[in-house]
């Protein structure tokens, strides 16, 4: 190791981490890593930073060395210290790693794929001579155990073996591997994302989970390929030995704020259009949809999860389902919520297995072989916005794997003879089609959305968006989307055009400007996260109640339909608490519990509402089946039962159809509950035109 390496380091170190480095004495050794920007660095010797990221190995023990030969204030010896170079200048993704990058500091950027479990790796194995008891130590560096060609290191005896391990004398650090994925939004259409394993030791192990999105600095190391028939490969595989590992996407409640951060975010809850304001920074890019763009404004707040005294939790992440036509932006709205959100993911429903969306085991290659459970994209986006679009079209089974994740928030895994659970405490945007490609206007609503009602129940807010043709209105989006098109074309001319100035391209974006910037709406949405936990006062407390018993009233009528659950006031309250929490109050008051009624009736009106008799009907969400249609089957049912009993036979299906005209009854739905009733195996036909029960 060279002396002026040392020196240097010293002299960098005590010019310009000397408070660190105190501060490090007082923690360790609980802390042990003194972290240093590679800019500082840079500025204080390029060429000496340069040779730390061309040769990185000697440069860092150098470092490590200057560590041990500081002449602290203190009585401390730094033997375990580590110094972690952060936020290195060359970034590279795993598919554009070559040979010429082994052995140099570089930074991968990507998101954690699996991550294995803590484990002590030997760094030092103490050998005792078994013929003289003399007691040596070898250093373990690579990731082959070396115990083989040993001589004994007293001089006397130079023989070579036996040897023993002494475990009790040999040296060991905390170990763990995990797997990094580039990020699938860096990824090209087509590309499949590539992977590379990471080794972290010491305190560097166990802070990084699955889902997490990082930056791993380090050195990039090969090593060759052995096949048991083959002996040998020319083929070397690359894996990356952590340095210091940084967080690229925190969660909410781990973002950084800074004390003018915080009062610009308090400055920014005192203006009474804030929600004019975060409703207009929602995907400002799509004209329209208010009601749309304010609820997803207080899903990114959500309420808050409440730990009952009886170990019952109740979930506070907010659901929302996005129906409607094609070409409505459903999906141009998901993907900004996904940007928005630290932990978002997005997934297309066709594309999407449950195994996928949940996790699944696989054999673990990074470890001994066991089986482990890999995450999916629910249990990734953990404590962040989950966004499933093209939902109709996942399959049955997939779809079923949903339920436990939207209300418990865990997934319950149990294959290969693993069993676990994971948490998957995220909002879920979803996004589908009808069934027949576009709305019936004619017909009830939710028959037309392809997923089960014990799925459909689950969600706090369902929207239908129909694309109405309407002058006015289609005038409107027409002139915001050419506007948008004319900032892009300038802003993509700009570089080669110089008649275009900065003005010209600013004046053109005013039309897409969120009226709040993305990063500082993120900031804004963790502070509130973060700090604000609303109750309800007494006021909003007594609106609530008033406005769920006074629709509940409606159904005490037997031959009214019951037009709302429970499930209708837990939404409610949870989106009064994200109501408040979107002003940093701590009170959910009677505004805030008027403008979420009022959202949450626009969309029962829409989905809810039986259009044959006008009234709210909970059953159509949570059961697929209107009151009146159910009470029209049990007629018609009836209507066979009695035919039946007088014709001592099968029912004529025209006698069927004539007697329930009689009732009341038009011949249409009574000729389409016949057919459903057929499919469903509740009626069948022993010959053409004749039913019976079975």
């Amino acid at each position: 190791m060279p002396a002026d390496a040392v020196a240097k380091w010293e002299e960098f170190l005590r010019s310009r981490y000397w408070d660190e480095i105190l501060k490090l004495a007082d923690t360790y050794p609980d802390e042990r890593s003194l972290r240093i920007q590679f800019s500082d660095l840079d500025k204080f010797d390029p060429d000496f930073a340069e040779e730390l990221m061309e040769r990185p190995e000697e440069t860092l023990e150098a470092a490590r060395t200057a560590m041990l030969e500081l002449d602290l204030p203190m009585d401390v010896y730094l033997d375990r210290a580590h110094v972690r170079i952060a936020e290195l200048p060359r970034h590279f993704k795993t598919r554009e790693l070559r040979s010429d990058h082994i052995g140099k500091l570089l930074a991968i950027d990507g998101l954690v794929r699996t991550a294995t479990e803590v484990r002590p790796k030997i760094v030092s194995a103490a050998f005792q001579c078994q013929r003289c008891g003399f007691t040596f130590f070898k250093e373990q560096s690579g990731t082959k155990f070396e115990d083989q060609n040993l001589k004994c290191m007293n001089q006397a005896c130079d023989r070579g073996g036996p040897f023993k391990l002494i475990l009790s004398q040999s040296k060991f650090v905390d170990a763990q591997k995990i797997r990094v994925q580039e990020s699938p939004e860096d990824l090209r259409g087509g590309q499949q994302p590539q992977t590379l394993d990471v080794e972290l030791e010491d305190d560097l192990v166990g802070r990084i989970f699955p889902g997490d999105r990082v930056v791993v600095n380090g050195v990039l190391k090969s090593y060759q390929r052995t096949n048991p028939q083959q002996g040998k490969s020319t083929y070397f595989d690359l894996f990356h030995k952590g340095v210091s590992v940084e967080m690229k996407d925190q969660e909410f409640e781990e973002i950084e704020i800074s004390p003018e951060d915080e009062e610009a975010i308090l400055e920014m809850s005192r203006d009474p259009e804030i929600y004019e304001k975060i409703k207009d920074s929602i995907a400002p890019s799509i004209y329209g949809y208010d009601d749309v763009k304010e609820a997803l404004g207080l899903q990114l707040v959500s309420g808050f999860e409440k730990h009952l005294p009886d170990g019952a939790r109740i979930r506070g992440d907010i659901h929302i389902l996005l129906v409607g036509d094609p070409g409505i932006a459903k999906s141009q709205l998901l993907r900004y919520m996904v940007k928005l959100s630290p932990r978002g993911i997005y997934t297309s429903g066709k594309s999407s297995t449950s195994a996928g969306l949940t996790a699944t085991a696989v054999k673990d290659e990074l470890g001994d072989g066991r089986w482990t459970i890999e995450a999916g994209a629910l249990v990734l986006a953990d404590k962040g916005i989950a966004a499933i679009d093209e939902m109709d079209k996942m399959n049955n089974e997939d779809k079923s794997a949903l339920h436990e994740a939207m209300e418990q928030q865990t997934i319950s895994v149990a294959k290969a003879g693993v069993m676990a659970t994971l948490k998957s405490r995220c909002s879920l945007l979803a996004a589908a089609n009808p069934k027949l490609g576009r709305f019936d206007k004619y017909e009830p609503i939710a028959p037309q959305i392809n997923l089960t009602p014990a799925l459909m129940s689950r969600f706090d807010l369902i929207f239908v968006l129909t694309d109405d043709p309407d002058t006015k209105r289609d005038s409107a989006i027409a002139q915001h989307i050419l506007k948008s098109n004319y900032a892009g074309e300038l802003s993509t001319q700009k570089p080669w055009n110089p008649e275009i100035s900065q003005e010209d391209i600013d004046n053109a974006l005013t039309v897409i400007e969120p009226a709040i910037d993305p990063e500082m709406l993120r900031k804004y949405v963790a502070y509130a996260r973060k700090n604000v936990f609303p109750t309800l006062t007494d006021e909003s407390k007594e609106y609530f109640l008033n406005y769920y018993v006074g629709l509940r009233t409606q159904g005490q009528d037997s031959n009214k339909p019951v037009p709302v659950t429970a499930r209708q006031l837990e939404a409610l309250i949870r989106l009064g608490e994200a109501s408040a929490r979107l002003r940093l109050s701590h009170k959910v008051t009677l505004d805030d519990a008027q403008r979420v009624v009022r959202i949450l009736e626009a969309c029962l009106r829409k989905v809810g509402v039986d259009p044959e008799t006008g009234f709210l009907d909970a059953d159509i969400i949570a059961s697929g089946t209107t009151k009146s249609t159910r009470d029209r089957t049990k007629s018609v049912m009836d209507i066979i039962r009695d035919v039946s009993r007088e014709e001592q036979g099968p029912a004529s299906r025209e006698e069927v159809l004539d007697r329930a005209v009689g009732l009341g009854i038009e011949r249409s739905k009574a000729e389409e509950i016949i057919d459903r009733l057929r499919r469903d195996g509740d009626v069948f036909e022993p010959r053409p035109g004749m039913l019976k029960l079975p």
